[in-house]
């Protein structure tokens, strides 16, 4: 694992191992070549088991039980050599371990030091629990999901999590090592959630100050309040994507359709709701696959709503490789692509532990010193 390739090769990264957004994170980290050693308690976390076995892809896995001294010693010592830490427990949880900035930064000047939470490091929420669903409600964009006249849709744990979590700390940590290689010295990044799902909403806050996003969820542009960017059922109880938004690509799909003059008011928001209806049932009267056939290489901005594994079986990800397997498993492949740096093929989760003696022993620790960490009676 430490010769992986790609653009962040030759960085080492430590992760306190966490759950959903942390283990994303690194994922990222790792995927772009980074040697990522998930530093996780002896025996691992129960609920990190389903699920997450993708997510930690990549990584060399330490087990360290940091409620004794030496293991949080060694882990201070890791530091001296590593360029990055992330964690993604409540604010000071890791100074109570004895793991927090201060003590990091201590002993490695030039570390970056990511914080992933939900709530970030002050204010009046940051030490409550919450998960994505409460992180995009109280950012305002939860509100802003769903159709009209329905409770707003939950977006999976793609906007808090994913998005304005684990992207953002990744993303995060790399500015900083960088201004790190100018500056030699690190630096704190506090990753919330709550920030992160805000600025993924920056577009909208635009739209708001035109005026653009003033009424009710599900009667904009693109939140199904048009019959031209909508999902619909077909025939076969399956589904069509259509986005027609600019006048060539709806008038594309006019023409595709036989659409009859009233869809001519494209952008009348009085004619949307009627408009939408009578769409509706022209898309009912063919199956998915029927749709699919009649719009290929059409520029209409039709697509078929396809399921995980249509998904990567189809002819696009199959071209680009969007899709590997990875010990039997089906994932995506890392992204994004580069042109000269080479983003390998991603190794499996190991074995919780599997690499600590050969980390500790990488970063000079003594066999008696890795016996001390590791042995039995010290488990």
């Amino acid at each position: 694992m430490a010769t992986m390739s790609g653009p962040l090769k030759g960085f080492r990264i430590l992760e306190l191992a966490g759950l959903g957004a942390a283990p994303f994170c690194g994922m990222m980290l790792a995927d772009m070549g980074a040697e990522v050693i998930c530093i996780e308690r002896p025996g691992g976390n129960p609920a990190a088991a389903a699920g997450h076995g993708v997510l930690f892809r990549n990584r060399r896995s330490v087990a360290l039980n940091l409620k004794r001294p030496e293991a949080v010693a060694a882990v201070l010592r890791m530091c001296e050599k590593s360029d990055a830490l992330f964690e993604s427990n409540r604010p000071g949880v890791a100074e109570r371990l004895g793991v927090g900035p201060d003590e990091c930064l201590a002993r490695n000047p030039k570390l970056v030091y990511g914080r992933l939470t939900g709530y970030g490091q002050d204010g009046p929420l940051a030490q409550r629990a919450g998960h994505d669903i409460n992180y995009i409600a109280v950012s305002g964009v939860l509100h802003a999901i769903g159709r009209r006249g329905e409770a707003p849709a939950i977006p999976l744990n793609l906007v808090g999590d994913f998005g304005g979590g684990g992207l953002l700390c990744a993303f995060g940590m790399v500015c900083a090592m960088l201004e790190a290689q100018r500056s030699g010295k690190g630096q704190v990044v506090d990753a919330a959630m709550v920030d992160g799902a805000s600025t993924l909403m920056a577009m909208w806050w635009g739209f708001k100050q035109q005026g653009m996003f003033a009424g009710a969820r599900g009667s904009h542009l693109l939140d199904s309040g048009t019959h031209f960017y909508e999902v619909y059922e077909t025939s076969d109880g399956k589904h069509l994507a259509i986005g027609a938004i600019e006048p060539q690509f709806y008038a594309e799909l006019s023409a595709k359709l036989g659409l009859p003059p009233e869809f001519r008011e494209q952008m009348n928001p009085k004619r949307w709701p009627e408009l939408k209806a009578k769409l509706a049932g022209i898309v009912r009267g063919h199956t998915r696959d029927h749709w699919a056939a009649l719009f290929e290489g059409s520029d209409a901005c039709v697509a078929p709503v396809l399921s995980l594994d249509e998904a990567a079986a189809h002819e696009h990800a199959r071209a680009r490789e969007a899709f590997i397997n990875v010990a039997g498993v089906k994932q995506p492949a890392p992204a994004p692509r580069f042109s000269r740096s080479k983003v390998e093929t991603p190794k499996t989760r190991p074995q919780i532990g599997s690499d600590t003696a050969p980390v500790l022993s990488e970063l000079g620790f003594s066999p008696a010193e890795i016996e001390a960490l590791t042995g039995p009676s010290r488990a």
